[in-house]
């Protein structure tokens, strides 16, 4: 079988949420994995090709999109092409194991994949990533206990709060709220280095105060925490502190919460960053042309897994500068008419 991973960390099918177990795949098969620069690309894609897929949480959109996402390739190639999701810690440590070779595609928040080109941030060096496409928007959500006197991210300070995975990109952008605030992550809170499942636990059972989230709407593990818990969590609004972010990257635009997404009593103002899909750049061309088409060919089943997948467009497919896009993936939005 032609494999263009190393490895699969964990694996899940389709839709399917599975536990998720390492399993090795033996190694890069002769250039499976290497793009032929001088050749045409056709998005035709050899028989029995595989993708691994890095996600993110198991609660969070990466996980569920991604997964709709591994179990449309087949039916847009003709079976050719199948992929397998994988949770995992999100952006960043995505971004290390797709430039390790476990992975073949990699959701990634924009913020953290513009450090990971630049060599910035978590990232000591550029790292060789390219993108797919700029897919959906994601939402800064940072929910409080009502009762923990939290009404900004400054009253944080000496709190039980949630930063996310580690290495994941919603650690990365609590850590710069936290610091535009003028607190100090490592000191100034009782940072719970937690995934979305656990921080949700921990609200709940009132060892975690707060968390910071960065996802798609509706986020799973958010829909849970406000229908079990009600009026006894709350969002805060982040905004004010959008003109410290944007310093660091444009990225970072204003953005809402509706109150119909969470049945909240009002609109959330908040902080929105673009996701993209990232590969290797030595990908084969037809291969991520292939990927690139079944992302927007199929995106209303994307949507139908998770409406954040609604977001998915042509128009703004292209605007991943700095991030280059990979010269298959060029080619499918060439063809998809994208502006």
């Amino acid at each position: 079988m032609r494999r263009i991973n190393v490895r699969f960390a964990a694996g899940v099918g389709a839709l399917a949420l599975v536990a998720a177990g390492a399993a090795g795949c033996g190694g890069r098969q002769g250039t499976a994995a290497t793009d032929d620069t001088a050749s045409a690309v056709t998005c035709e894609v050899a028989e029995n090709t595989r993708v691994g897929i890095a996600t993110g949480n198991a609660t969070g959109v990466y996980y569920v999109v991604g997964n709709a996402l591994a179990g449309q390739l087949a039916d847009s190639t003709g079976g050719r092409l199948t992929g397998t999701a994988a949770e995992t810690g999100a952006s960043v440590q995505n971004i290390e194991q797709l430039v390790g070779g476990q992975y073949d595609v990699a959701f990634s928040l924009f913020d953290t994949a513009v450090n990971a080109v630049q060599g910035k941030g978590s990232f000591t060096a550029p790292q060789p990533v390219e993108a797919l496409a700029r897919i959906y928007d994601n939402y800064t959500q940072v929910v409080v206990r009502a009762d923990a006197g939290i009404n900004s991210v400054a009253d944080m300070k000496g709190k039980k709060i949630s930063t996310g995975s580690p290495k994941s990109g919603t650690e990365v952008i609590a850590n710069r709220l936290l610091e535009a605030a003028g607190l100090d992550p490592a000191a100034d809170i009782q940072a719970q280095r937690l995934d979305l499942t656990k921080t949700v636990e921990g609200i709940k059972d009132g060892n975690v105060d707060g968390f910071f989230w960065s996802g798609g709407l509706p986020t799973g593990g958010v829909t849970d925490l406000f229908t079990t818990a009600g009026d006894k969590v709350k969002f805060i609004d982040i905004t004010p502190l959008l003109p410290k972010l944007s310093e660091l990257n444009p990225a970072y635009q204003a953005g809402v919460i509706g109150k119909d997404v969470y049945t909240t009593a009002t609109d959330t103002p908040t902080i929105v960053v673009p996701n993209v899909l990232l590969v290797r750049k030595d990908l084969d061309a037809n291969v991520a042309c292939a990927i690139t088409r079944t992302v927007f060919e199929k995106k209303d089943a994307l949507a139908q897994a998770n409406p954040a997948a609604k977001g998915i467009a042509l128009d703004s497919a292209r605007r991943t500068d700095p991030v280059g896009l990979h010269r298959g993936a060029a080619k499918a939005l060439q063809d998809l008419g994208a502006s």
